[in-house]
């Protein structure tokens, strides 16, 4: 917060200089004799809009996690909040304090650029500084299956959470996960107590889920009477990820996975404002180029230049996909539906290519404007795979309270051709789960840059 502070009140100072002495722009009305001690005080008296703006987005939680790009919406965000608080600040006192508003509007750019590279210099001072600190948390996973294997994985690759895994349990019977360093298995579940006080346990972390609730119940009383946190790590994929709701009805509790972002109209509003401008813009950039591939595509192989396919979009309701014809047109002459693999041989050369860049997803920009896909979603798969999928894969058919999209979380994971369908529904699902413009626009881009598995 202190570093925020002295950031944002050097950025306020930097804009005066760029608005009245670097000759980047006219002077009006002249030049305040005082204008360095006038605006240091001004710049001082709204450090608390912004310090406020940031504690109310969580920029101040502890200890920091995630990655510094994950950041990277929030902190613009805060400090555009920030600077328009500012502008109504200065508008409700410009009777008793006359401010150039000019001054406030590069303050805009200066305080974001200086935020964010303050943050991202203390990002990594931090993060090594805790490569370098000893753990000062000792903690006890129980359970040895793949959510344990994962979790140990998350906790050494963060070393700013301070944490160390001292040590497995296993449940009777449970084989531990290959993944898991055989030195970290402990013991079986009932010698807890005697794992606990010789590991000088302080924090536990239950991931298996063979223990009854009464069970958990006499675990939690355990993990007080030791003074040791507990923790537990819920099956996230028979319960979605979703945050928890909580209501009643009458004195009844009743406790639910709550709604979807876009179940909120003024979100599918944003969103489809969002997909109809991007549509437009995307349909205008990529007519050269689907010019020129249409041409390409026709030199190279008889046939159409569009392959035209039946999807499934929102709520299982199909409708007719465009995209380029990457393949002969005898592809899928066998009548049975197939998967794209790495060098499939089915692809045209020119069609190697164009999958390469994902140029042949260029059409879709039509089925966005139509209202059939948005720009970002789970992608459509065909009613053969639908209703095969939907019977064999937990929860996949949650895919559809959405719209699809031209591209999605999961592919930009590199998860698309023939890989796994239950991992894509896991990112599906986070994503529709975690809906925000912020996060539409960072998979957009990460779409520009993702060339793994495009086969």
């Amino acid at each position: 917060m202190l570093a925020d502070a002295v950031t944002i009140w050097l950025a306020q100072m930097a804009a005066v200089w760029l608005r009245f002495d670097s000759g980047l722009f006219t002077l009006y009305y002249g030049r305040d004799t005082n204008l360095y001690g006038k605006y240091a005080l001004a710049a001082a008296a709204v450090l608390p809009c912004y310090l406020l703006v940031f504690q109310v987005l969580k920029l101040y939680s502890r200890p920091q996690q995630g990655t510094f790009a994950n950041k990277l919406p929030r902190l613009v965000r805060a400090c555009i909040v920030g600077g328009l608080g500012v502008l109504v600040i200065s508008a409700l006192i410009r009777r008793l304090v006359e401010y150039s508003n000019g001054a406030i509007l590069t303050s805009f750019v200066t305080v974001t650029a200086a935020v964010l590279l303050q943050r991202a210099a203390m990002f990594r001072l931090e993060f090594r500084l805790a490569r370098r600190a000893a753990p000062c948390h000792r903690t006890l996973i129980v359970g040895a299956g793949e959510a344990a294997a994962r979790l140990i994985a998350a906790i050494a690759q963060d070393p700013r959470l301070r944490t160390r895994v001292a040590g497995v349990l296993t449940f009777e019977g449970e084989t531990p996960d290959d993944s898991i360093a055989p030195d970290l298995l402990c013991g079986r579940y009932d010698q807890l107590e005697s794992v606990v006080a010789a590991r000088e346990i302080d924090q536990l972390i239950l991931t298996g889920h063979s223990l009854a609730h009464d069970e958990i119940v006499t675990l939690i009383i355990f993990c007080e009477r030791h003074l040791v946190h507990f923790n537990m790590v819920p099956d996230l994929f028979r319960l979605l990820t979703s945050r928890m709701e909580f209501h009643t009805i009458k004195d009844i509790p009743l406790l639910g996975i709550s709604r979807w972002p876009l179940d909120q109209f003024w979100n599918r509003f944003v969103k489809r404002a969002t997909d109809i401008a991007g549509g437009l813009i995307g349909s205008l950039l990529s007519a050269v180029p689907l010019l020129a591939a249409a041409i390409l595509i026709r030199l190279e192989s008889p046939g159409p230049v569009f392959y035209i396919q039946e999807r499934c979009g929102r709520r299982g309701r199909t409708f007719r996909l465009c995209k380029l014809r990457t393949m002969r047109v005898d592809a899928e002459a066998c009548g049975a539906p197939g998967w794209t693999v790495p060098d499939d041989p089915r692809r045209t050369r020119v069609g190697a290519w164009l999958r390469r860049y994902n140029i042949d997803e260029l059409p879709q920009f039509w089925n966005v404007l139509k209202g059939d896909m948005s720009l970002v979603g789970p992608r459509p798969e065909r009613p053969y795979f639908v209703e095969r999928f939907a019977s064999g894969i937990e929860h996949y058919m949650w895919r559809h309270v959405s719209k699809p999209g031209l591209t999605g979380w999961a592919q930009v994971n590199g998860l698309r051709g023939d890989t796994s369908i239950a991992e894509r529904v896991k990112y599906d699902l986070f994503y529709l789960e975690n809906w925000s413009l912020a996060f539409d626009l960072k998979i957009l881009i990460r779409t520009l840059f993702t060339r793994r598995n495009a086969c």
